[in-house]
């Protein structure tokens, strides 16, 4: 089942009367994240939050919702980027994060979207920050490098997940199949679960660091990350662009030496259904003073989330609503 992060939004709707009118002017905007032990779900979050603005909330200029009236925002536990992108495209989500990657092969059935149907109706609303790939893998295992990998037990990930994709590329990379691994294939949480009752060895996980569920393993457990560089990580940004370097500095796990690795960019996705003002307001509200407060006191990769940053790397044209904005602000000029 699903898991369901409602905003703070809606704790106020329940804690105040409100009438026939209110509640028929209530409207539910869905934002497919990923598992909970990852990055997009608390992130999700925190935007639900920020945009949601449900009868008997405080108005903005008083410190309360700035978003569209009568909106509530749901972050939506799901399987990640390849799952959310086909929700979008199904009509069964409002919007999602994917990474720029599911992106943009997606809209272009190109990839891992090969012989489908393009899916030329995805909307961009912004970038919000990249996601680096970890590799993580139990100390007593023996692995140090990625060439280390074969012959052990290593979680790809989910089927639907973009995580799954990327690991692929990476392993295809240093010359190694599936067929070189035990692969097995599992949510981030049960794969932790795993290392620490020593019956898995390594697993792949993109996400914007730190990530809770490699903090709280590292604070328990002796894993080290394993780096992606050199002529393997040089083929895999100069063949796909939605790849760029990246490095976890020294510190952002306990007891974890930095690595140098790759990265993509964690973008939010809509449908070309959504009314031009909607988007408008959302994109409005992500961006304003109030917001900006619950991202920077957020999650770690809430500070990252930035308006310079909202245009790079974007692979989908943009909704005409978040051009609205964008261009009235001079980021988009054309």
């Amino acid at each position: 089942m699903r898991l369901f992060l409602m905003t703070i939004g809606i704790v106020l709707a329940l804690g105040n009367p409100v009438n026939h009118t209110q509640a028929e002017e209530l409207q539910f905007f869905r934002i497919g994240t990923g598992g909970i032990a990852g990055t997009y779900y608390p992130i999700g979050g925190m935007i639900a939050h920020a945009i949601s603005n449900p009868p008997g909330a405080l108005p903005c200029e008083q410190g309360g919702s700035c978003g569209p009236r009568g909106l509530m925002v749901i972050a939506q536990s799901a399987n990640g980027s390849v799952a959310n992108v086909r929700d979008i495209h199904n009509g069964h989500l409002e919007s999602g994060f994917v990474q720029s990657d599911i992106a943009y092969w997606a809209y272009t059935g190109t990839g891992t979207f090969k012989g489908e149907t393009p899916y030329s109706e995805l909307r961009t609303i912004a970038n919000l920050y990249q996601e680096s790939i970890h590799i993580v893998a139990r100390r007593g295992s023996g692995i140090k490098q990625i060439g280390d990998l074969i012959g052990k037990r290593v979680s790809l990930d989910e089927p639907g997940s973009g995580t799954l994709i990327d690991a692929e590329l990476v392993l295809d990379a240093y010359g190694i199949t599936r067929g070189d691994i035990e692969a097995e294939y599992m949510k981030p949480e049960l794969a932790i679960r795993r290392i620490r009752a020593n019956k898995l060895d390594a697993f792949f996980f993109v996400a914007g660091y730190p990530a809770r569920a490699v903090s709280e393993l590292a604070s328990d457990s002796a894993v080290v990350l394993l780096p992606i560089h050199g002529p393997e990580a040089e083929r895999l940004v100069s063949r796909y662009r939605f790849f760029t370097y990246d490095e976890i500095p020294q510190g952002t796990y306990p007891g974890v030496a930095g690595v140098k690795t790759i990265s993509v960019g964690a973008q939010w996705l809509v449908g070309t259904a959504l009314k031009d003002e909607m988007v408008y307001e959302i994109t409005r509200t992500l961006w304003n003073e109030n917001s900006r407060k619950l991202l920077d006191n957020g999650h770690a990769k809430g500070g990252m989330i930035t308006l310079e940053t909202a245009l790079q790397g974007i692979v989908v044209p943009l909704h005409p609503g978040a051009r609205r904005f964008y261009k009235e602000i001079g980021l988009v000029t054309e």
